[in-house]
């Protein structure tokens, strides 16, 4: 084989702009099949065409899988992909929730290459930051806070889609769908917390049933801590990365990295200077991560490509995406019942939180189209 056979199944706005953006720029992939709900979506596409993932998947003209849907169905589908024998690249999250995750890990299977679409890990200053960090440039990191408040998104954008901003079909808001790769980045780079403290805005800015604003609080076993902040409703935004170490601090804002590196560790000089106000001698230095945002999602569907064909390495493991998946339901968890949770997560305990909020979101509904009396008379 020297081309992959794609199929895309989901052709919103994502799965669409893989075809017509992405794919065209990579000639090991060959686009056979699409798949939709909706069969005005596919035709502009000049291949084969499904309206069930199930009759794409057994079509027999697709060596891959590419799934763009809504979030639940990344689940179902990505197993019967790999269960079919198929290679496996999902969007992000890679599932809802972590029991469903874990399923899907469940069911790869040896042989097939199993992605995730976490572009941005190709990002030259994340990929740079994680190397000051696991490098111990920065020493045993202290305390790290990242503000994203540049996902803004107007009531036109959630009302673009009926699944879009609720339990049932999207299963979270900013943490489900805008903030999964920077809770990727954020565990790629300074791995899992082991408690999490959150607080939510559901709706606050929005009129959406889930969150719009997040601020979390999360604790780390050697004792480092973080704040993480982001929110659909704030502008202009931010996006500023900062991690403090023993040997200093290093903030991602503005396209730059910015390194203040003390000259001697910190811990040994406050334990041992003689003066009451001294300060360790700080070099602030630019680092230059390499040019560009990097190859983003057509370095992940390259890299995919090669993986299939040559064998080369991932650069994002679908089984990793479960840390992100894990992070932001222990978020949302926490700003349902006002408490501190721990991680590892409880996924049975979470999913049947999210079962709650969906029925609960779904009587609330009937109530309003049929009024209390009709309400009434419907369980009579």
């Amino acid at each position: 084989m020297d081309r992959v056979r794609l199929g895309v199944v989901g052709l919103g706005n994502m799965g669409s702009t893989h075809i017509k953006g992405h794919l065209p720029q990579l000639p090991r992939f060959r686009l056979t099949a699409v798949c939709d709900v909706d069969p005005k979506r596919m035709e502009p596409y000049d291949v084969a065409k499904f309206e069930r993932s199930e009759d794409l998947i057994r079509s027999g003209l697709v060596d891959a899988v590419l799934v763009a849907t809504p979030h639940y169905a990344h689940t179902t589908i990505g197993i019967d992909s790999m269960a079919n024998g198929l290679h496996l690249l999902v969007e992000k999250p890679i599932s809802v929730h972590k029991a469903d995750a874990e399923r899907l890990v469940a069911a790869h299977r040896k042989g097939l290459v199993f992605a995730a679409m976490f572009n941005q890990r190709t990002d030259p200053r994340y990929r740079k930051v994680r190397d000051l960090v696991q490098s111990g440039e920065l020493g045993e990191i202290r305390r790290a806070s990242w503000t994203i408040t540049d996902w803004f998104r107007t009531a036109a954008y959630y009302a673009s889609g009926g699944w879009r901003a609720t339990w049932a079909g999207e299963g979270g808001g900013v943490l489900l769908n805008q903030c999964p790769h920077n809770l990727d980045l954020y565990q790629w780079i300074l791995g899992m917390p082991e408690r999490v403290t959150a607080h939510l805005g559901f709706g606050r800015f929005h009129d959406i049933e889930v969150e719009d604003q997040v601020t979390a609080f999360l604790e780390h076993p050697n004792g480092a801590t973080a704040v993480f902040t982001t929110t659909t409703g704030e502008a202009p935004g931010t996006n500023r990365l900062e991690i403090a170490g023993d040997r200093g601090k290093v903030v991602v804002e503005h396209g730059t990295i910015t390194f203040w590196r003390t000259r001697v560790p910190v811990g040994g000089f406050l334990a041992t200077d003689p003066g009451s106000f001294s300060t360790p001698e700080v070099w602030r230095c630019e680092v230059p991560p390499a040019p560009g945002g990097g190859g983003q999602h057509v370095e992940i569907l390259r890299n995919f490509g090669d993986a299939i064909l040559d064998g080369v390495p991932l650069i994002a493991p679908a089984q990793e995406g479960r840390a992100s998946v894990e992070l932001a339901n222990a978020m949302i968890l926490s700003g349902l019942q006002k408490r501190t949770v721990s991680l590892p997560l409880d996924a049975a305990e979470y999913e049947t939180a999210l079962q709650g909020l969906i029925r609960e979101s779904r009587h609330e509904k009937k109530t309003a189209e049929t009024g209390p009396a009709d309400m009434a008379a419907s369980y009579r």
